[in-house]
């Protein structure tokens, strides 16, 4: 399919309904340049929250993602960096060689993420963009349109809420460098701007694609093929204010439903054993045998200890007895890998932003124009929990999304130095949990209650009724990064009563939940066991 080269494009409108308010060449198929990107962290984000990766993951830097031409972060062949300096750079900075080795190691290899690229973008409903590769530089079949790029954008910001204040940042910590954004001319000039990325290359033009909210009124525009910064920008600013003046003042928000996508299966057999408990209550001596799909097993513990070979027996004696039953029954009772959300950060505007720009060359490279270098400190990061720590294997080559509903987001913070992910590592290997002597706490005794819960098994628990949904949220993370062992792969939750917001974890066994309530109540957490 040919490219047109820099028409002009544009779009605009009401992102809380995804109406069109303005629309000149909308679906004219455009290169995006550096656009691109907003796929690529949307299919990043998108794997933190399925559990496949973390934000602390250690992302390894080909050769080939290295010697990408500017916008760069100065990545080296072989280093290995964690992917949140990766998005805050490719985000920020628009660095096109971080951009291409989040690709790469989400995906085995570039030309398979972009083609996953495609696909979500097909179930976002982007009639008109093909991709092919993860930081937009020009090549023939790579396109997308200004009314893609809006709804992509409106995705951004309704589908990743905790992730999405990175593109209002005017410089971030990047890891190896402190960067500042392309985009900071125009959120310092528009009142309201609040993203979210800018584009240019020299078949593309100028291009952005940029948030902003006034009142309750928040407007999605997209230029596409701009003469120059200043007029692309001037351009936007006219497309905004028209928006503005054109959206009614009270409407209802209507949020996009979940793409239709699943994992490609490659199933991979975890046996978990529980944690050794000073004086347990109703404890397990193993829990049950949980395969997970993906192409990577969640794997937590915070220590790890020699178990004797008879436990190591019996575990894989069961394992395989629910395999043959499973088989002969003719059902699939695996259950669905819930990711750990990030912890919440309070940061502030500005303090969390990615690498060092780039001098401006005299002639214009391919990738985004780099910015002024605005160095901040680095907010210091407090130490982790002993048992809210993990180790992380390498990222191996991952077939992404096709096919089955993405969980909603439950989480508010952003990409930052404290977020906490699922850990990610591959192979089939059993995790061995042992004691840790910071639980030496006598548990209590827990009250099961008999309630109707949803999952493979009928068991959950219960932290109470809060005020408000935020706060229910943030209590379950803070549960799930405390008890990840005893909680497993247990379903987070918070459901609406008319006494309040309820914090639950569902889906899990009598045994299991006993465990876990045991344990939280020991860290004075009010629990409840919840059953059938």
């Amino acid at each position: 399919m040919a490219v047109a080269a820099a028409p002009f494009a544009a779009f605009v409108m009401d992102a809380r309904t995804g109406k069109e308010i303005y629309a000149q060449n909308a679906d004219t198929r455009l290169h995006p340049a550096s656009l691109t990107k907003m796929m690529t962290l949307y299919m990043a984000f998108t794997a933190i929250e399925r559990g496949q990766v973390r934000l602390d993951s250690k992302f390894t830097v080909s050769s080939h993602a290295a010697n990408q031409p500017p916008s760069r972060l100065g990545l080296k062949p072989g280093q290995k960096i964690e992917l949140r300096y990766l998005i805050r750079a490719a985000a920020v900075k628009s660095a096109n060689d971080a951009a291409t080795t989040i690709g790469e190691n989400l995906a085995g290899s570039e030309p398979k993420f972009a083609a996953q690229m495609t696909a979500m973008a097909k179930a976002l409903g982007m009639r008109n963009s093909n991709f092919r590769n993860a930081n937009g530089l020009t090549v023939e079949g790579h396109y997308s349109t200004a009314r893609d790029m809006s709804l992509l954008g409106r995705r951004l910001f309704y589908d990743f809420p905790q992730y999405y204040s990175i593109f209002s940042r005017r410089s971030a910590d990047a890891g190896i460098a402190t960067v500042s954004s392309t985009n900071k001319r125009f959120l310092d000039s528009y009142e309201g701007a609040d993203g979210i990325k800018t584009g240019y290359t020299r078949a593309a033009g100028f291009n952005l694609t940029a948030s902003a909210k006034r009142g309750s009124k928040r407007i999605i525009a997209t230029v596409l093929g701009g003469n120059s910064t200043a007029h692309r920008n001037q351009v936007m600013a006219q497309l905004l204010d028209a928006g503005f003046g054109s959206a009614p003042r009270s409407v209802g928000e209507v949020k996009p439903a979940a793409p239709d996508l699943m994992v490609e299966k490659k199933v991979t057999r975890r046996v978990q054993v529980a944690r050794i408990e000073p004086t347990p209550v109703s404890a397990p001596a193993s829990e049950p045998v949980t395969v997970v799909d993906g192409d990577r097993p969640v794997a937590r513990a915070s220590t790890v200890a020699i178990v004797t070979p008879k436990a190591i027996s019996a575990a894989v004696a069961k394992a395989q007895a629910a395999s043959r039953q499973a088989g002969a029954s003719g059902t699939d009772s695996r259950p669905t890998r819930k990711p750990l959300p990030p912890v919440a950060s309070a940061s502030t505007k500005g303090s969390d932003d990615l690498s060092v720009a780039s001098p401006r060359p005299s002639s214009r490279p391919e990738g985004d124009m780099p910015a002024d270098v605005t160095p901040i400190t680095p907010r210091p990061v407090a130490a982790p929990r002993r048992d809210e720590s993990a180790s992380l294997a390498q990222p191996g080559a991952a077939s992404l999304f096709m096919l089955s509903p993405l969980p909603a987001p439950a989480i508010e913070p952003e990409v930052g130095p404290e977020g906490e992910q699922a850990q990610a590592e591959t192979g089939e290997e059993i995790i061995l949990a042992a004691r840790d002597d910071s639980d030496s706490v006598q548990t209590k005794a827990t009250q099961t209650l008999s309630r109707r819960t949803s999952g493979n098994t009928g068991y959950g628990v219960s932290l109470g009724l809060y005020r408000s949904e935020a706060e229910a949220q943030k209590l379950l993370q803070r549960a799930a990064l405390q008890e990840s062992a005893s909680l497993g792969n247990a379903a987070s939750r918070v459901d609406t009563t008319k006494r309040g917001y309820e914090a639950n974890f569902l889906g899990m066994s009598k045994d299991m939940a006993e465990l876990a309530c045991g344990r939280l109540a020991a860290r004075q957490q009010n629990c409840t066991v919840i059953g059938p």
